[in-house]
């Protein structure tokens, strides 16, 4: 990534303390949506690091997931399918519940979203502990697709999220690292 890209990246996170509960550092990333040249420059770094890969669906984890995950997916001409919390997909779902920094949460997917032989890359905004990513990544290995890679914008990396992904085997694309 080019220098310039990376600092108007940063300059777009901003650092919430004690939240969402005291002794959080929340790295939030919502401001390089609300900025087209950043935004745009996101997708295009994800694209550049999957320049050689066969991808059918993009995989968006609730809820920053979901407008980076789009966003690639129509990029690459990929099918974006939904990784969710409990109760907003009907059924029939796959679900597992993971551990957090600061507790614990459910992820679901349908059952039919994917299948044997599909390629899907993951999408996330954040990879702190890993809990949400590993969680995905069985899900959809649960209906039978293959796991190409996941992809965020920032790596938290003294949370040691990467360690769960490298235990699944799975590629670990960060745009920007803290």
């Amino acid at each position: 990534m080019k220098p310039e890209v990376e600092q108007l990246l940063r300059s777009r996170i901003r650092l919430i303390q004690d939240w969402p509960i005291p002794g959080v550092k929340f790295q939030d990333l919502t401001g390089l949506m609300a900025d087209g040249q950043a935004f745009s420059a996101v997708v295009a770094e994800m694209n550049n690091e999957l320049t050689d890969q066969h991808i059918d669906e993009v995989v968006g984890i609730e809820a920053r997931g979901f407008p980076y995950g789009a966003a690639l997916a129509v990029s690459r001409g990929a099918g974006f399918i939904t990784a969710r919390k409990p109760g907003k997909l009907p059924p029939e779902v796959f679900a597992l519940e993971y551990e957090l920094e600061y507790g614990t949460a459910t992820l679901e997917l349908h059952q039919d979203a994917l299948g044997e032989g599909r390629r899907v890359v993951i999408v996330d905004d954040v990879l702190a502990t890993g809990g949400t990513a590993g969680a995905c990544i069985d899900l959809v290995r649960q209906t039978g697709a293959e796991v190409v890679a996941l992809v965020v914008i920032l790596e938290i990396g003294f949370l040691k999220g990467r360690e769960r992904c490298d235990e699944r085997g799975v590629t670990v694309i960060s745009l920007l690292k803290s």
